[in-house]
């Protein structure tokens, strides 16, 4: 039973760099639009369609189509905050950004159904079904990889966050909008390119997600409910909180699976009442309230 443990943890622990890499972006785009983006799970979906477009129609592989899905993923994000979230105003956005990304998924997933059918499929590549020998245990390559992702997506995010002219723009978006116009801040800009960047996350995601998983056009839907629960738990807007909260979720409901796999996914969200009743605002979220 230790042995069993052991393995969980290990295996919950890089999950989660997975669900981490598909969570990410929407936590970005809430912390700085408000905007509750429902469609996350369909551009997961999407992206991982596209890398699979690129490994076996182009045979390209998984990790250098990266190059190509995420830009393409980028400007679709742009164009749906121009399009569909940029004209939500008000104290209404956050509850009407709902609506609007429920319109953008079924757009996508009709699109999807259309071009790639209800069978599912999955990425395939050497790493994928390999593993290494680390302690006693096989750690599959895949799942490495996308646990030094997630780590490196994150503290990308953070840097350009902290570091950079833009990053210091979005944060006085986030804080205040007001203020920002009135220091100069093109807000509708900043706005469209860090929704961007939300949906660009997506690509890294996906592709990991399609490599882990096997997917269709309906996907969407589980994934949606789970990403929303890794934000909440880690706190909305906190990039560092999705990585955290990603990884507790996924040890514990690996742990829990060893006894019961009926009650594993059900933990999953019982974990995220139970630190919620204790702790409002998330792992690492912060009682903060944000000027309009």
């Amino acid at each position: 039973m230790g042995r069993e443990l052991y393995r969980a943890v290990i295996d919950g622990i890089l999950y989660g760099g997975v669900y981490a890499l598909m969570a990410v972006g929407l936590t970005l785009i809430f912390g700085v639009l408000d905007i509750i983006n429902i469609a996350q799970g369909i551009l997961v979906v999407l992206a991982a369609y596209l890398s699979y477009v690129l490994s076996v129609h182009l045979h390209v592989d998984l990790f250098l189509g990266l190059l190509i899905t995420i830009p393409v993923m980028f400007v679709l994000g742009v164009g749906i905050q121009v399009l569909f979230m940029r004209r939500l105003r008000g104290r209404e956005r956050t509850s009407m950004s709902l609506l609007a990304s429920y319109a953008v998924m079924i757009i996508i997933e009709g699109i999807l159904y259309l071009g790639f059918g209800p069978d599912y499929v999955q990425l395939s590549a050497p790493y994928v079904n390999n593993s290494v020998h680390v302690l006693g245990f096989y750690l599959p390559y895949i799942y490495l990889y996308g646990f030094a992702l997630a780590v490196i997506l994150v503290a990308v995010l953070y840097l350009m966050l902290y570091r950079t002219t833009f990053g210091r723009s979005l944060r006085a978006t986030m804080q205040d909008q007001t203020a920002a116009r009135l220091i100069g801040i093109d807000i509708n800009r900043v706005a469209a390119l860090a929704f961007g960047i939300g949906v660009a996350a997506t690509a890294v995601g996906g592709m990991m997600f399609g490599a882990t998983n096997a997917f269709n056009a309906n996907s969407g839907y589980d994934l949606i409910s789970r990403l929303l629960a890794v934000i909440i738990l880690g706190g909305m807007g906190s990039i560092g909180g999705a990585l955290a909260a990603a990884v507790f979720m996924s040890v514990t409901e690996a742990i829990v699976d060893i006894w019961s796999p009926t009650w594993s996914v059900v933990v999953f969200y019982a974990a995220l009442v139970l630190v919620l009743t204790l702790r409002p605002q998330g792992l690492l979220g912060h009682r903060e309230a944000r000027a309009q």
